[in-house]
């Protein structure tokens, strides 16, 4: 990955959604990171355009169509478009993760590759582009950087429709689109107009660089290579790898057509042709002999050598039991004798025989075994079903089935297993593919009880982990608030699920607030509260207890019952009196000022500014004073304590 330390956007949270981790990669058009989003919890790669095009409204109007057709685009071989979406100057697409590496990072690490797994390369970036097509949309700039390799295997797509939405800009004219000239087709330099056969063009450049190590057109200048591609023929492989096979000429030729209406007509029909080529090539994937080696064989059959050029061939006349004939007169036949059933019997014991030989040899191929190939597991299905079917298999496709080490679209199994072998004259052999890892998305429960969320959870195959409660002002007690995972997000099968339920209002601790307080504080939580006086010696007219007791959970609406003591108490004083007189030092005393609905932490810096110590009691809970003892106004002695309700 790049140094990442110098980027202002890494460590940041993008849009209140995506928390950028580091920097992937940095392109003439965007920079890549990874990032977490934080509201799935899954971690995506995202793509940040550059400044120059995130200022340029064009750009982001079209970038913005682009991204929500692309996102409805769903295939194995294209990398999933999740989000669009800008935050001050950035414009970014959030997008499915691949781990890997580019096909260009193969080619500079490998060179060409051989002619087999360049075709394996080629069939599922065409199986992208052709649904592409058949949805409508062109890539426009199919190159092998925009090709991702994962580490499991798979072949990805990306950036389809990028370079639609630069074109809406000026980006064109100030080179931006330079760096991908080499795989330009003639009509998209010298007009701009782009189709399906495009794609195909740029789709022939790139299967001739994996083939040959190279791209077909070197200059010294963009401006060379284009004139090339607009004028030139693309040269054949076998021209700079000779022995290559002429399948692969004809595939790259037919792709590459100056007209483009001497292309396949869009990349389903070059898929049809890849594979047909990568059923055709010989198990040895690199340049094939200028010349065979020995007759082809096939399954029981011997077939002839060529005959040589220039010659015809002439089928020998054959006698019944003399053998083929030599051109010479045969010999003159033996003298008639008188007894001929010696000669006879010899005829029909070599008829027997020879019948017998026929018999023997037709037994014997009712009985030719087929075994099931050992390597088809883990192939691309499509590669799969091309090699099974050139074995003699006939083929069909299981239901695909969920797994979670093999890819998405590749053979899980084969039924009959491999290595079996088979006697039926055209065998049946059924290809399960994976489905890939399968994942539940987690069902919504916020708004019922616990066992129904329970039972929910468990019908789509999840269990419930534990179990928290969460004060709440709108949902109603008993009820769920939220799930962890969150709602939407996608699991396996099994995985645990935390609820966060409502334990509805928590009661606050109304005792030792004054009685037009805590009627205040009660009215205001949503509550209904009951006074009940009684004689005591406390604080006159403040509450000494309360039914239900400080944070039991609690309907809104409910009634408390609030008792307080005698309101009119002649005889009790406040700590700081005596006998109604100030009793304190020097006659020293301290107004309490009003701290009521104050911000909590406010209220008790400006008490405590005053000389006052401070005691915090939990009430609502909503960060705000609901009362507080001493009342504003009463003068009391320098370091009295003073307590507040929020």
């Amino acid at each position: 990955m790049d140094t990442t330390f110098t980027d202002p956007l890494v460590g940041k949270l993008l849009d209140g959604r995506y928390r950028v981790e580091s920097r992937i990669a940095r392109g003439g058009m965007a920079t890549v990171y990874l990032a977490l989003d934080i509201r799935l919890d899954r971690t995506v790669a995202v793509k940040v355009m550059h400044r120059s095009l995130a200022e340029d409204p064009s750009f982001v109007r079209r970038f913005i169509g682009e991204a929500k057709s692309v996102a409805s685009l769903s295939h194995p071989n294209v990398v999933h478009v999740f989000d669009q979406g800008t935050d001050g100057d950035n414009v970014y697409l959030s997008m499915e993760y691949v781990p890997g590496r580019t096909l260009r990072d193969v080619l500079r690490d490998r060179g060409r590759l051989p002619a087999r797994e360049a075709l394996e390369v080629m069939i599922p970036v065409l199986a992208a582009l052709g649904a592409a097509h058949q949805a409508g949309l062109v890539h426009r700039d199919v190159k092998p950087e925009n090709v991702l390799l994962s580490d499991d295997g798979r072949v990805k797509v990306v950036d389809f429709g990028l370079a639609r939405a630069i074109e809406a800009t000026n980006q064109t004219r100030t080179g931006v689109m330079i760096g991908t000239i080499g795989y330009m087709s003639p009509e998209q330099v010298t007009s701009g107009a782009t189709d399906a056969r495009s794609d195909v063009y740029s789709s022939g450049i790139m299967l001739f660089e994996l083939l040959t190590g190279r791209q077909p057109y070197e200059g010294e200048t963009p401006m060379s290579v284009a004139y090339r591609h607009v004028h030139d023929t693309v040269p054949l492989p076998s021209a700079l790898l000779p022995g290559s096979s002429p399948l692969l000429d004809t595939l790259v030729a037919r792709a590459t057509a100056r007209d483009p209406a001497s292309r396949p007509a869009d990349a389903t029909a070059l898929l049809v042709a890849a594979v047909e080529a990568h059923r055709m090539l010989p198990r040895e994937s690199g340049p094939v002999p200028s010349a065979p080696v020995g007759p082809p064989q096939g399954h029981g059959l011997t077939v002839p050598p060529p005959a040589p050029a220039n010659h015809t061939l002439v089928q020998p006349r054959t006698d019944l039991l003399t053998g083929p004939a030599t051109g010479r007169q045969a010999p003159p036949p033996a003298k008639t004798r008188t007894r001929f059933r010696p000669l006879w019997f010899l005829i029909a014991l070599a008829v027997v025989m020879v019948a017998g030989v026929g018999v023997t040899a037709w037994l014997s191929s009712q009985t030719d075994s087929i075994k099931v190939p050992m390597n088809l597991v883990g192939k691309n299905i499509t590669i799969a079903t091309s090699e099974a079917e050139r074995l003699g298999f006939k083929v069909e496709a299981g239901k695909a089935e969920n797994d979670e080490k093999m890819a998405k679209g590749n053979v899980l199994r084969t039924e009959p297993a491999g290595g079996v072998e088979m006697t039926d004259e055209n065998p049946k052999l059924v290809l399960i593919a994976s489905a890939g890892p399968k994942r539940i998305a987690v069902p919504n429960t916020v708004g019922i009880s616990e066992a129904e969320a329970r039972s929910k959870l468990a019908e789509a195959g999840l269990v419930v982990n534990a179990v928290k409660k969460q004060a709440s002002e709108t949902v109603p007690r008993g009820q769920v608030m939220r799930s962890s995972p969150a709602v939407g997000n996608l699991v396996k099968e099994g995985s645990k699920v935390g609820l966060i339920m409502s334990a509805g209002l928590l009661t606050p601790d109304f005792k030792g607030m004054p009685r037009d307080q805590a009627d205040g504080a009660a009215r205001s939580g949503g509550f209904v509260p009951e006074f009940v006086e009684q004689t005591d010696a406390a604080q006159p007219c403040t509450v000494i207890a309360q039914d239900p007791q400080p944070n039991a959970e609690i309907d809104k609406g409910a009634a408390i019952r609030l008792t307080l003591s005698q309101c009119t108490n002649p005889e009790w004083h406040w700590p700081w009196e005596n006998n109604g007189e100030n009793a304190t030092d020097g006659g020293v005393v301290v107004v309490v000022p009003n701290v009521l609905f104050k911000d909590i932490q406010a209220a008790r810096g400006e008490l405590q500014a005053a000389g006052f110590k401070v005691k915090v009691k939990r009430g609502l809970g909503r960060g705000r004073v609901l009362a507080q003892i001493p009342q504003a106004g009463q003068q009391v002695p320098p370091g009295t304590e003073a307590t507040l309700w929020q």
